[in-house]
């Protein structure tokens, strides 16, 4: 089953987590010192917060998927969208090592679609180029 991905850029993780914590009912299932996410089924979402972004709000969208069968369908759903595709195989990012290839919608907005291998001890150092979240990928630097 397919999980909706969310990826914000924040710029104060404590403040920011204390109030998805409260809109969700959750806590994160991850929190890093620049980092949190929470894996929802009600909704089914991966939401993510860091401080890594360019600027404050919407880094990207995605969808997780469970497994190699899933993966291989929504790349081929992507290869069939009206824009270059950057397949950037497997990766380190968001502390997760994972297999992800990457889109611009009409709009603008970066999807990701990816499988999740493992965890990382390291945030990443995954650099897409291609498409607009290479101007500020999700796994860059910290902000100074």
């Amino acid at each position: 089953m397919k999980r909706l991905h969310v990826h914000v850029a924040v710029d104060n993780l404590d403040k920011a987590i204390g109030f998805y914590s409260t809109l969700f009912a959750a806590t994160p299932a991850v929190v890093k010192s620049d980092y949190a996410k929470w894996m929802l089924d009600d909704p089914r979402v991966n939401f993510a917060i860091s401080m890594r972004g360019a600027k404050t709000g919407l880094n990207h969208l995605g969808i997780q998927v469970e497994n190699e069968t899933e993966l291989a369908e929504v790349y081929g759903r992507l290869q069939k969208a009206d824009g270059p595709v950057l397949e950037e195989g497997n990766t380190t990012c968001c502390y997760a090592k994972s297999e992800k290839s990457w889109i611009d919608d009409p709009a603008g907005i970066s999807w990701e679609a990816f499988l999740t291998k493992g965890e990382a001890t390291n945030y990443g150092t995954s650099k897409p180029e291609g498409v607009r979240v290479a101007a500020a990928p999700c796994c860059e630097g910290a902000r100074s």
